[in-house]
């Protein structure tokens, strides 16, 4: 009997098509879900080589915030996946990829010499109407995904927390509202480190990063799918921890500079209380505004991103960090110390949109986007800016290091402010100094597959010479980066 080969695979395409039309018209919001939040909190704990989850407490309030016709996160971003299924039909009904502070800490010295830790973590799904399995993936070294963790949610049992989270001392601000958050993209604004006196200070940087955020594309032009939010708890205490000046506050989250061992690396690690204040608005997105001068930041897909509201780099800060964790962007940046060892591997093609480890020089990542013609690997003046930004970073080291031993030895006021405005100056001069010289390479317009990213000198890729995510003098985000967050805008709205 003789088959007609394309015949057959189109009967089986057909199938396929059929039977995932079938599964994703069964993914109707109102058939498992009520408009109500399900947080569910949990402990990540392990180093390097080993992790354990166990669950703290789960709760449900508010509405959700969410885009209740997208509940599948298509995106095969973020280290994590959290995956919910109905449990009697086993119906996958919701999934999210993150990153977390554990998963990073999990790359740093400390967790590579085995020391154990244990950091908060919270998955925000719509509340379910029947029993579910909550399950938690992770990739492993070829970046596939292997389950790590389920267990079996009630959403009627008494044990769950309800509409319990509200803070009467809590000041919530709309700085921009554009409609209900079912098809918006909702940010929490949430000031950290300023005291009942400095409220004014707030609700001013509220609306003037506000400002900032639409000034800047794609932002700017899709302004009309997003609500802003300002959360504001007054701390006892201005400012934040600076730990290598012996410098601690009592504030609302307890952010500190040197997480991870990075000096301008800005976390907390209050991630109850984070969530806490969060909920008292919807919120797709969350970003922590810390009343501080000193340069400082940090962002994880899908938990949250801070900025120091008062640097003279604070609108570069703010944009970079929320494209870490709005739309799992990487850095390009490799001269810069980190707090990561291997955070990315160049014989792995990383999951995140903007770099790649070109394994395949016919099929780039972002190929959709190549100037036509263009060299790949494409050549740019990188000898030149290595070795002026090696030296500026060894520079800017001693800089700092000379800031932080004047405040750990209570040096005057003046003179702490004398070292701090000479850092500042010569670090402006840098960067301006770097990114004129980029501008003169005779691809910088063009989107080709530049080598130098993701903390790496060489094996590893981004798309233009120059981007937000790679250096600080910067004001536009590169084009593929920009593809990736209205991807996700749209994601949110549609």
């Amino acid at each position: 009997m003789k088959i007609n080969l394309s015949l057959t695979k189109a009967i089986f395409f057909l199938i396929f098509l059929q039977i995932f039309l079938n599964a994703n018209s069964q993914l109707d919001f109102d058939s498992y879900f009520i408009n109500k939040t399900m947080r569910i909190d949990y402990f990540h704990s392990g180093d390097s080589k080993s992790e354990w989850i166990t669950i703290d407490k789960i709760y449900q309030y508010g509405i959700w915030a969410g885009n209740k016709n997208n509940l599948m996160d298509n995106f095969n971003n973020g280290k994590y996946f959290i995956k919910i299924n109905d449990q009697q039909s086993g119906q996958l009904i919701f999934s999210s990829g993150f990153n977390s502070y554990f998963g990073e800490y999990q790359t740093s010295v400390d967790g590579d010499r085995g020391i154990k830790r244990t950091y908060h973590e919270s998955a925000i799904i719509p509340y379910p109407k029947n029993k579910i399995l909550f399950s938690i993936e992770k990739r492993d070294e070829r970046n596939n995904l292997k389950e790590i963790f389920n267990t079996e949610i009630d959403p009627g049992s008494i044990s769950i927390v309800k509409d319990k989270i509200l803070d009467g001392s809590v000041e919530i601000y709309e700085s921009l509202k554009n409609g209900d958050p079912y098809n918006k993209v909702d940010i929490a604004i949430i000031g950290e480190g300023y005291t009942r006196e400095e409220e004014n200070k707030f609700k001013a940087d509220l609306a003037k990063f506000t400002n900032i955020f639409f000034i800047h594309e794609p932002y700017k032009f899709y302004k009309s799918r997003f609500n802003v939010y300002g959360v504001f708890k007054a701390s006892e205490e201005s400012g934040v921890d600076e730990p290598r000046a012996n410098i601690f506050k009592n504030t609302l989250l307890n952010a500190t500079f040197n997480s991870l061992g990075s000096e301008r690396y800005l976390l907390t690690e209050d991630n109850k209380t984070l969530r806490d204040l969060a909920a008292h608005v919807p919120y797709d997105a969350i970003v922590i505004m810390v009343n501080h001068k000193k340069y400082g930041g940090g962002g994880i897909y899908n938990w949250m991103s801070t900025f120091t509201a008062d640097n003279q780099w604070n609108e570069y800060l703010f944009l970079h960090e929320f494209g870490h964790s709005f739309a799992g962007l990487a850095d390009e940046y490799y001269t810069s110390d980190v707090a990561y060892k291997d955070f990315f591997k160049s014989t792995i093609e990383p999951v995140e949109p903007n770099i790649t480890a070109l394994l395949d020089t016919g099929d780039v990542k972002w190929k959709n986007k190549l100037t036509p013609g263009i060299e790949i690997p494409t050549p740019w003046n990188k000898s030149g800016f290595d070795s002026t930004d090696y030296n500026w970073q060894a520079e800017r080291r001693e800089l700092n290091d000379k800031i932080a031993l004047l405040k750990r030895n209570n040096a005057s006021k003046e003179e702490i402010i004398k070292a701090e405005e000479e850092s500042d100056i010569k670090d402006r001069t840098h960067a301006e100094r770097i990114h004129k010289y980029l501008e003169e390479n005779k691809y910088f317009n063009d989107v080709g597959v530049f080598e130098g990213a993701g903390y790496a000198q060489f094996g590893l890729y981004r798309p233009m010479i120059d981007c937000i995510m790679f250096t600080k003098a910067q004001k536009n985000f590169c084009k593929v980066c920009e593809d990736a967050i209205i991807k996700v805008i749209k994601f949110y709205t549609e």
